[in-house]
């Protein structure tokens, strides 16, 4: 082969080769396909309807409730706080001035268990340093007196024969009644203000350390019964606490009833407080103070459907929905409108009808399904 024909094989090559099409053996290939959508998975219909296979609703645990047309009581709910019950809670405050001292346990501290009567703290009584000096000066005054008096009763029983037995008497009331006097005051200046727990319960706060210097009728403990609370809500319509039927209050996921106490015939900040009591073993997680939400039913009814909280979703256009079972794999979004009921019931009282499967638990996965 002469050099003109090598050159022009070496020309060629690459050109013959771009043109051939090149295959990967068996097993070799790089998966540029793009994999086929699975038909039996969950999915979206075009209707806006949910296709979730029987697999599919056990893995994600949907459970859906038959749906049942009732008379429920229109509910209200109000804003509330945490109130200590007069009657099972108590306030420890000194009667007088001065340094606080602990116990004979320490100082308590907020969350510690306290029995009715035990000592909490000691109030050591501050005074002037001339109001000492005054009853300092009594004290060694009356003890001059009472020494005295002594003597003048020894020498009137030497001459009990000669002197009236009434003067003895009045001398020995007049010994009695100085020392009376002296321990009185002695007392005042070493005395100590005993602060004592009022009931049986939990210290709710506590504001002192030792050492520290308190003001007569200043707040230092706090002891409550936390099973026994009162709880307070705010309503604007007067009307309401003439037709309330029950009230509960919601705690996490457990629901406290509460009994209806009175309403005050007050207003505060243009509205109407009403106050409730409760005795529940669920209240001891609550605190003095911390708003809640009560929901108070009245006496008047609507017929209507109840369903789980959870079951409401907010569609794309947010609109409130539910997801009810129209077949066995098949789940479609209705628009409802709603009223409170509870904190965890709501009563549907149009979009629904009796019947009708509500997917009750595991309805936000169903909403997520695209």
């Amino acid at each position: 082969m002469n050099t003109s024909k090598l050159l022009l094989l070496l020309v060629a090559l690459p050109w013959l080769s771009a043109a051939t099409p090149l295959w990967a053996g068996e097993g070799h290939d790089h998966g540029d396909s793009g994999s086929a959508a699975s038909a039996n998975g969950p999915q979206r219909q075009p209707d806006g309807s949910v296709f979730l296979p029987k697999a599919a609703q056990r893995q994600l645990g949907i459970r859906t409730l038959l749906t049942v047309q009732a008379d429920l009581p229109r509910t209200v709910e109000l804003a509330g706080k945490v109130m200590m019950d007069p009657n099972a809670g108590g306030k420890v405050q000194p009667t007088v001035a001065g340094r606080i001292e602990p116990g004979p346990r320490g100082l308590p501290s907020p969350g510690q268990v306290v029995r009715k009567g035990e000592v909490l703290a000691y109030v050591i009584p501050s005074s002037g340093q001339i109001e000492r000096s005054n009853q300092s000066a009594l004290i060694a005054e009356l003890r001059a007196s009472k020494a005295l008096a002594e003597k003048r009763l020894a020498r009137q029983r030497d001459l009990a024969d000669t002197i009236p037995r009434k003067d003895i008497e009045a001398t020995e009331n007049e010994i009695a009644s100085l020392t009376a006097r002296a321990s009185a005051l002695g007392h005042g200046l070493s005395s100590r203000d005993t602060l004592v727990a009022p009931i049986t319960g939990v210290i709710a706060s506590a504001n002192v350390v030792n050492g520290q210097v308190v003001d007569a009728r200043e707040l230092l403990f706090e002891v409550i019964d936390p099973s026994r609370l009162r709880i307070e809500a705010l309503t604007f319509d007067p009307a309401l606490a003439g037709d309330i039927g029950a009230a509960s209050l919601d705690i996490g996921e457990k629901r406290a009833t509460l009994s209806f106490i009175g309403a005050t015939r007050s207003l505060r900040e243009q509205a109407l407080p009403l106050l409730f009591k409760a005795s529940d073993p669920a209240l001891s997680t609550l605190a003095i103070g911390q708003p809640v939400r009560v929901f108070v039913q009245s006496r008047t009814k609507v017929s209507a459907i109840a369903v789980p909280a959870s079951s409401l979703l907010k569609s794309p256009a947010n609109q409130t929905i539910v997801w009810v079972k129209t077949a066995p794999e098949r789940f479609e979004p209705r628009v409802v409108t709603t009223e409170v009921l509870d904190g965890i019931v709501v009563a549907v009282t149009s979009g629904l009808k009796a019947g009708d499967r509500v997917a009750a638990r595991g309805a936000t996965l169903i909403n997520q399904v695209r």
